[in-house]
This record gives structure tokens, C-alpha cells and sequence, in this order.
């Protein structure tokens, strides 16, 4: 894997909109984003005016763009922060984790209200009705609830991200985090990709997790969500 590879991970959504996921990308040479009903996420070029200008007119009144950038943002007048936090990008091959008391199942459109009310309650992220068709998804059931689940998201170049991995409150304990997350990992790796992860840098406890799985800290990023002022 060369540098100019793992590079991409600077800038994760920017790599994804213009490469492996490019088909899915809204805007032009200045700013990109993805559909506002798969993820608010976006980036641009650069940090210009001109760049800022152009992600204000992807963004309709009220709708928030999250941008992941390796340095802060300076965010211009026409502009207000709605959330600023750092995450941890971590990369490597979860370890498999077997169990015995459930059975893994790929989720589908037919999933999207139960996938939709779980993230809803256990809050991993964004996650809105046609965020599953940016990759697999993978869930566990109790009966004819859905209770865990863990999936795929952006795609920079070879690296896909794993993402809204939850586990219903009463359901947790029982190792389906890591048995989901494992689960995700191995179809990456099987289509020759390479899995990584963010996590926000306050969740001690989940990157306790995927560091006893076997992942490392590659770097820290910006997380910043902004909506257009008026």
C-alpha cells in the first residue's frame, strides 16, 4: 500500500466522492457531497471563499453538511457551526469474535424502519433511508426485533468504512458488537478492500473496543457540521 494510498484517509470524504464513490456525488470541481437522504456529509477542494460559496449552494435552508477534515476549519460570515468535535480515524482487521446465541443477516430495504428506529435510539451516527444502499449491512435479531446492526459507508479509493455499529441498550453484554463488526471486516477483506472506522475521540469506551479487536489509531480528524446562516 503506497502513501499516496493511505492519503486518502486524510480526507475521507472528498476521496470517496471522487473516487470509488463518485457515481454518488452532488456538486462539481469546488464542493461535493453525498445525497441528503443516504448522509449530510461534504467536503471542497479547498477552504476558499469560492469553495465555501459553492458547498452553500449545495445546501438548502436548514440542511446540515458534516465535514471530516484533517485540520480545523475556519468557517466563513453566511456560515454557523453546529457541531465541532475531533474523531479518531482507527484502521485494521477487527478479530473475529464466534457466539453462539444469534444469527447474522444481511439487512435490506425491507429493514430501513427497524434500521432507522434503532440508530434513532442508540445514536451512532447519521443514518437516513438510503444510507444501506451504500453497502452492506449486517444485523441481529431477538425475535422479530432488530437489536444489533453494523455496516458499510464511505469507500476512499480500497478502504471502506465501517459504520453505524449499535446495539439495542437491553440487548448489549453479549459480544454483537464485535461479532458484527468481525462480520463486516471479513467482506471487506474478501472483495480486496481494507476496513477502517472513526469514532468520536470522547467514546473511550468504543475505541477501547476496536482496539481490543485488533484496530490501531491512524490519526485524528476534524469533524465540523455547519448549516448556512438566514
Amino acid at each position: 500500500m503506497s502513501d499516496s494510498d493511505v492519503a486518502l484517509l486524510d480526507r475521507p470524504i472528498w476521496s470517496a466522492l471522487t473516487t470509488s464513490q463518485k457515481h454518488l456525488a452532488e456538486g462539481g470541481p469546488r464542493a461535493l457531497r453525498y445525497p441528503v437522504d443516504m448522509m449530510p456529509f461534504a467536503d471542497m477542494a479547498d477552504t476558499s471563499a469560492a469553495s465555501f460559496a459553492a458547498l452553500g449552494d449545495l445546501l438548502p435552508a436548514s440542511q446540515v453538511a458534516a465535514l471530516f477534515t484533517p485540520d480545523p476549519v475556519d468557517i466563513p460570515a453566511g456560515f454557523k457551526v453546529v457541531l465541532s468535535e475531533t474523531g479518531e480515524q482507527m484502521i485494521g482487521s477487527p478479530a473475529d469474535s464466534p457466539f453462539r446465541d444469534a444469527e447474522i443477516v444481511t439487512l435490506g430495504a425491507a429493514d430501513v424502519p427497524a434500521m432507522m428506529a434503532l440508530t434513532a435510539l442508540t445514536k451512532p451516527g447519521p443514518f437516513a433511508a438510503r444510507t444501506y444502499e451504500l453497502g452492506t449491512f449486517l444485523g441481529i435479531r431477538a425475535g422479530n426485533e432488530l437489536v444489533a446492526m453494523a455496516g458499510e459507508r464511505m469507500k476512499p479509493g480500497k478502504f471502506v468504512e465501517m459504520t453505524a455499529v449499535c446495539v439495542h441498550p437491553d440487548h448489549r453484554g453479549r459480544g454483537y458488537a464485535q461479532a458484527l463488526l468481525a462480520a463486516i471486516a471479513r467482506q471487506i477483506e474478501a472483495r480486496g478492500e481494507i476496513p477502517f472506522l472513526h469514532v468520536f475521540s470522547s467514546n473511550a469506551s468504543a475505541i477501547a473496543l476496536y482496539q481490543r479487536q485488533g484496530m490501531t489509531i491512524r490519526r485524528r480528524l476534524h469533524v465540523t457540521a455547519l448549516m448556512k446562516e438566514g
